[in-house]
């Protein structure tokens, strides 16, 4: 994989590239710019590579070939968590994780770490919960506490795998109104998505068939 340089005010490039899921190609030849300060929306049918195109995005998958450029910091805010059910963390343990770029893994967060990691909450809606086990949430409150973490990396490129899918109205309202929050501060904001509230909050699209961007919105 090469570096280099974006065009002025895109966060994430990919060119050419191509990548697979198992032995599946997934991705043939995706040509795509992501732009700060703007919501995109990938859509397409189930297969079609969506999520694959996300973790390319957010370097959690390699490339068979081609070129990923991205600039800054980066937040993968996943559908669901892969925390075990016994797993004896707190709300506010799950959203700290989202600021250990900013103190370590081992050190104690500093007074600005904890600033971001008690704000994430709170735009979330979720600060009463802080103390309470992650396990014990709806998926709905689980959904925001994994966003709250992810705000909470100050990321300049948020990714989010299907944020609204199965929630109650007012997680997926909530949820939404960060999104737009966050692009409007300039955060470039990359969702997958099949709901139409979703799809229509954003500022660009990028559907995908069979592993091919068909026509960029």
């Amino acid at each position: 994989m090469l570096d280099l340089p974006l065009a002025p005010r895109a966060t994430a490039a990919l060119t050419d590239v191509r990548g697979s899921f198992g032995d599946r190609a997934a991705l043939a030849g995706i040509d795509v710019s992501i732009a700060a300060g703007a919501v995109t929306v990938i859509t397409g049918p189930n297969g079609a590579g969506k999520s694959t195109l996300l973790e390319v995005l957010g370097g959690t998958r390699p490339v068979s070939s081609g070129i990923r450029t991205v600039r800054g910091a980066v937040a993968f805010v996943p559908q669901r968590a892969a925390i075990p059910d016994g797993l004896p963390v707190s709300v506010r343990d799950v959203v700290r994780v989202g600021a250990w770029g900013r103190f370590g893994l081992w050190r104690r967060a500093d007074a600005t770490a904890r600033e971001f990691i008690e704000r994430s909450m709170d735009r979330l809606e979720i600060r009463s919960l802080a103390r309470e086990p992650f396990s014990s949430l709806s998926g709905g409150q689980q959904q925001r506490a994994l966003l709250a973490q992810g705000l909470a990396r100050d990321a300049d490129l948020l990714l989010l795998d299907e944020p609204t899918t199965g929630l109650d109205a007012s997680s997926a309202l909530r949820i939404r109104a960060v999104l737009r929050e966050e692009s409007a501060r300039g955060v470039a904001v990359v969702c997958v998505s099949h709901d139409p509230a979703v799809i229509g909050d954003a500022e660009h699209t990028i559907p995908l068939v069979d592993g091919r961007v068909r026509a960029e919105v």
